[in-house]
């Protein structure tokens, strides 16, 4: 029971800061243009992250049951690849890069839990289907997704800002920038509810997975009557009392602030205006929203990056500060392997002296 209270305590921590880490996200194109202060904005997308985090559970499940064998993962597991999520974050955000939390946390997972399958690369869900046939595994929900989504989102915001510059053509630079300073309003809540929607549920899933835990091994057996909610045999709907304590912590550490992450993806990437960053944060959101409801647990970082790059492209290519988003891929493509790393660095360290099962 300790080891759990400890997971989940590591839980809030990756998840609050993921709130803080992720704010940029939400905020940074309605920050640089300028239709929001720096404090409005967090608190806009504090609330949006909220909502969005109640709004499902489909990449939960994705995340408690869909990566790794359940059956192969102990409380020490959980625990190890948290603390790699946590490094890896507070480190980037040092930094100032926008890394992907998401990634982190999976990279972790798969590396705490190939440690303690004594290195059997059989405990990784590569591809599957569920009872219901659907798609599982890290081949269809991470590995496709990390470039795909990135991918529509550089499409997705150039053919946007495309599509809104000759509908606009005609229409003044004043007018143009009025309007849509209100409509980035409504983009930026959705961009918060998205994120939300799919970010918060990974860490609903990562405690899920303790809770299964700790129930199929038997940590929970004595616990008395009133701690019954700890309890899970198999993996249904996500507690209810998981969803809300993500839900707030998230929030929270959203409101908390990330300014050197705004400063990198607000200021550094592309000089925008309210239509550019309408468009961005448009087009981003809908693409999370669309595979939140699809389980499919896609960086929030990855998506909005590559379409605040898209958008800038219809400028000219220039207008994209290329060194700056070498550094961004540089943290991209080392998230994964980094941290699986260090989860299983981490599921050794905290293995030594503890008995075999």
């Amino acid at each position: 029971m300790t080891l759990f209270l400890l997971v989940l305590f590591a839980a809030i921590v990756f998840e609050y800061i993921n709130g803080f880490h992720d704010t940029a996200n939400a905020i940074a194109t309605v920050v640089s243009t300028k239709v929001l202060t720096p404090r409005l904005a967090v608190v806009w997308a504090a609330f949006w992250n909220l909502v969005g985090a109640l709004a499902g559970t489909a990449v939960a499940k994705t995340i408690s049951g869909g990566l790794v064998d359940p059956s192969a993962v102990t409380m020490t597991t959980v625990l190890a690849a948290l603390t790699s999520a946590i490094v890896w974050n507070l480190f980037t955000w040092w930094l100032g890069l926008p890394s992907s939390s998401s990634h982190a946390l999976i990279g972790g997972l798969c590396g705490a839990a190939l440690a303690t399958a004594g290195g059997k690369w059989s405990v990784l869900i590569w591809h599957a289907h569920d009872k219901k046939g659907a798609a599982i595994g890290l081949w269809p929900k991470v590995v496709l997704p990390m470039f795909s989504s990135p991918l529509a989102g550089l499409i997705g915001g150039f053919l946007l800002m495309t599509l809104l510059t000759i509908a606009l053509r005609k229409v003044t630079p004043r007018i143009v920038g009025m309007v849509f300073g209100k409509a980035q309003l409504l983009s930026a809540g959705f961009m918060g509810f998205s994120h939300g929607s799919n970010d918060a549920q990974k860490t609903m899933g990562i405690i899920t997975l303790a809770l299964f835990t700790g129930t199929s091994t038997g940590a929970f057996k004595d616990l008395p009557p009133w701690a019954h909610f700890l309890r899970i045999s198999e993996f249904k709907d996500i507690p209810y009392w998981v969803i809300i304590t993500c839900a707030l912590t998230m929030a929270a550490g959203t409101a908390g602030g990330g300014w050197r992450i705004i400063r990198t993806m607000g200021h550094k990437m592309v000089k925008m205006q309210p239509v550019h960053g309408f468009a961005a944060e448009t087009t981003a959101a809908l693409i999370l929203h669309g595979t939140a409801l699809l389980g499919v647990p896609v960086s929030t970082t990855h998506v909005i990056s590559t379409s605040i790059m898209g958008v800038g492209a219809t400028k000219r290519l220039s207008a994209v500060k290329w060194g700056v988003v070498e550094r961004i891929l540089w943290a991209w493509v080392l998230t994964l392997p980094v941290t699986a790393l260090l989860g299983f660095l981490f599921e050794v360290l905290f293995s030594v002296g503890r008995p075999a099962a």
